[in-house]
């Protein structure tokens, strides 16, 4: 049943996937526990009602009522058009209809350190689920069900708007647009003149100005005439709120927005954060979990003291791929101190937050060597499960995309020397 390395890339579709394909390949899935697995499975539901949450908590700061000063942070460094469609009432129901979150298997489970909701991975994600799945392994969420989820959210046909700053990500999705048939297709973001066509829009936010009828495509959502996602909403592509579902400020906000047994799902899923503040404490106040009075002692933490790890929130050409993550146990003290102090300093126009660091646990798993052969790699694993939510409201789990690294990696993203496998059920 395992496959060689020729019938892999020998199956690569022409014109290849994200980076070409120039990623390592496994003979073999990776094998998930029945109960990781259900718990993977059963994410999608929680945290369509978290961005659900978040987007209701968001557009009650922005009206009034409760404190404006959480959609003030969220808004910070967003142009002003963006930040007023998000708040119009047309909007109020649009949330992002793919959801892909990065969980790194953990010694104790699994740490959720993003949400995405313009996420990479899609075609390569369902092509890998086809090859492994006809070599006969029972991959979660089967051979289609990735297409099938893509499917649902235009399945009367669209198009795909890939602008160029994406464009490594543009052979996965004519790929997977192929599969869809004839009504689907694939288009430059920069060059798209609107039609009336659905449209899922893949490129970040912080590109807007490339794209030149973005205003008009938005304008468009907002009235009902137009049906894109992911919506125009850069409060919802922001990392800052898995530091927020933590904030002492809001927890009765929380409580009160979101199902009691979801909140604990998440609360025991995302890492512990910090939204980065340059606002001095109140004499009797300290950073929770920190026992710090302020940032300036954070600072000075040992290397011990430092698991913990800076992120910038979004917006920023720096906020996918890894670009804008540093780890605090991997920086020297002087470089610590100065990428604290640097955040620190963008808060007023580009938001940081700061989490505590959750190691991966060590997994074995075959790969092959160039010339075919296959040796065992010690790594550590990054699970993307992939959700879609159809026309009719359910949100369904269709496929998961695992990101094995070598073990000395702290960073677990798509990288040249990383596996990238489908999972199974051993």
């Amino acid at each position: 049943m395992a496959l060689t390395l020729n019938e892999l890339k020998d199956s690569l579709p022409e014109g290849g996937l994200f980076g070409g394909g120039a990623w390592r390949w496994s003979p073999e899935p990776l094998r998930l526990t029945a109960g990781e697995a259900r718990k993977i499975q059963s994410l999608g539901h929680p945290l369509s009602r978290f961005q659900q949450a978040c987007d209701t908590i968001y557009r009650r700061s922005a009206s009034g009522s409760l404190p404006g000063w959480l959609a003030e942070l969220l808004d910070e460094g967003k142009p002003d058009w963006m930040v007023r469609l998000q708040r119009e009432a047309g909007t109020a129901g649009q949330l992002p209809r793919v959801i892909r979150p990065d969980l790194i298997l953990t010694e104790h489970g699994f740490a959720l350190t993003e949400l995405d909701s313009v996420p990479g991975g899609i075609g390569v994600t369902a092509w890998l689920s086809r090859i492994y799945a006809a070599a006969g392994y029972d991959v979660l969420g089967g051979p289609d069900g990735m297409i099938d989820g893509f499917r649902s959210l235009m399945p009367d046909g669209g198009s795909v708007l890939v602008s160029e700053e994406a464009g490594d990500y543009r052979p996965e999705m004519e790929w997977l647009a192929a599969q869809l048939g004839e009504v689907w297709d694939v288009r430059s973001a920069e060059e798209y003149e609107p039609d009336g066509r659905a449209l899922y829009r893949f490129f970040e936010l912080f590109d807007w100005e490339a794209v030149p009828t973005v205003r008009k495509l938005a304008d468009e959502t907002c009235d009902g005439s137009l049906s894109i996602t992911p919506p125009f909403k850069p409060h919802l592509e922001d990392k800052l709120w898995l530091a927020l579902l933590w904030s002492p400020a809001l927890k009765k906000v929380w409580e009160q927005t979101l199902r009691g047994s979801h909140l604990k799902r998440l609360r025991s899923l995302v890492p512990f954060g910090w939204v980065l503040d340059p606002e001095p404490l109140p004499p009797h106040a300290a950073l929770p979990r920190l026992n710090a009075h302020g940032w300036d002692e954070v600072a000075e933490f040992s290397q011990k003291e430092r698991q913990l790890v800076l992120k910038i929130s979004g917006f920023h050409e720096t906020a996918w791929g890894s670009r804008g993550v540093f780890i605090g146990h991997d920086l020297s003290a002087a470089e610590w101190k100065e990428r604290l102090s640097s955040a620190l300093e963008q808060s007023a126009e580009q938001p940081w937050l700061m989490q505590e660091f959750h190691e991966g646990r060590r997994v074995k798993h075959p790969v092959f060597q160039n010339d075919g052969s296959v040796v065992e790699m010690e790594g550590r694993v990054r699970l993307c499960p992939y959700f879609f939510t159809d026309d009719g409201g359910r949100t369904r789990f269709a496929g998961c995309l695992a990101t094995i690294v070598p073990a000395d990696k702290k960073k677990i993203h798509g990288m040249s020397d990383g596996v990238l496998v489908p999972c199974v059920v051993e």
